[in-house]
């Protein structure tokens, strides 16, 4: 069966009014995206940030009276003009198929694996990540995690304790844990990621070395290594916290800095940390650091 959807070029102040009245109007499913490629860095803490020219869709099954819709948003937009619009026919397919034909096992270093628990691993002798990302907090697909798992693959934390700072999916605490590690701390502030973080570290048979909690819950423990690949401004803000939380010798990983963010974020670690020279992938820093 083909769909319909219907989609409204607005404002950011706008997108979540026509968002809400599109899922009153009965869409089946609701997305915003931006409509003129601009990027968006660091949101605020407790911020949703969406883009100045913002596209709103609504996907409708073919037997909903459109034009009722659009009577609907007239009046609820009334006395102000409905933004410009559009309807589109959208052909029926398995967009979960679609989706997992998409998805391939991807290696980080030489031997570091995700693998979709719908495939084989290809190495079966590799470190493989089963990874089924019902909840979309990282697939290991971006850069910056990309970067922490290569450095990961080659250092590899045999029996030491770990601290995932921002854990998302779980993906760095579980390659930590397959790679060695005796004990992995997860630490995120949304209860979703927490949950996909224990659901995927069961699937990986780590679930016994791996403890996920929020900020608010988690002790102060000393680790051998922490990781972070969170964003630069929080990252700049934790450097003494995370001093506090990183055994003398012990190591720091950090990611998701842009390169104008680099020395900033790196002298916000001085004072702690031997810093070494920052990494650059696809457009995106690691920083990595011995705690003094």
């Amino acid at each position: 069966m083909p769909w319909l959807q219907l989609i409204i070029e607005c404002s950011a102040d706008d997108a979540p009014h026509f968002s809400d009245l599109l899922s009153e109007q009965g869409a089946a499913a609701v997305t915003m995206v931006d409509s003129a490629d601009q990027p968006l860095f660091e949101p605020a803490v407790g911020t949703t940030p969406l883009w100045n020219n913002t596209r709103v869709i609504g996907l409708f099954e073919t037997d909903v009276d459109l034009d009722a819709v659009l009577l609907e948003l007239a009046a609820a937009r009334a006395p102000e003009p409905l933004p410009p619009l559009r309807i589109e026919q959208l052909e029926d397919k398995d967009w979960n198929r679609a989706w997992m034909d998409t998805f391939q096992p991807m290696r980080f270093g030489s031997r570091v694996w995700i693998v979709p628990s719908w495939h084989t691993p290809p190495d079966p002798q590799g470190v493989n990540i089963l990874l089924d990302p019902g909840l979309a907090f990282g697939t290991g697909t971006h850069p910056t995690t990309r970067l922490c798992l290569e450095w990961l693959d080659g250092h590899p934390p045999h029996g030491e304790n770990v601290i995932d700072y921002g854990c998302g999916s779980g993906i760095l605490a579980i390659a930590a844990a397959l790679l060695g590690a005796e004990s992995v701390l997860c630490i995120d502030n949304d209860p979703q990621a927490l949950i996909a973080t224990r659901d995927n570290a069961e699937r990986n048979k780590v679930e016994a070395k791996l403890v996920a909690l929020l900020p608010e819950s988690a002790p102060e423990t000393v680790c051998d290594l922490l990781l972070a690949n969170i964003l630069a401004g929080p990252l700049m803000e934790l450097a003494e916290k995370f001093s506090r939380l990183v055994r003398k010798e012990g190591q720091v990983v950090l990611s998701g800095i842009l390169p104008e963010q680099a020395e900033a974020a790196r002298e916000s670690y001085l004072p702690w940390f031997d810093m070494a020279v920052p990494i650059e992938h696809d457009g995106w820093i690691r920083l990595e650091g011995r705690r003094k």
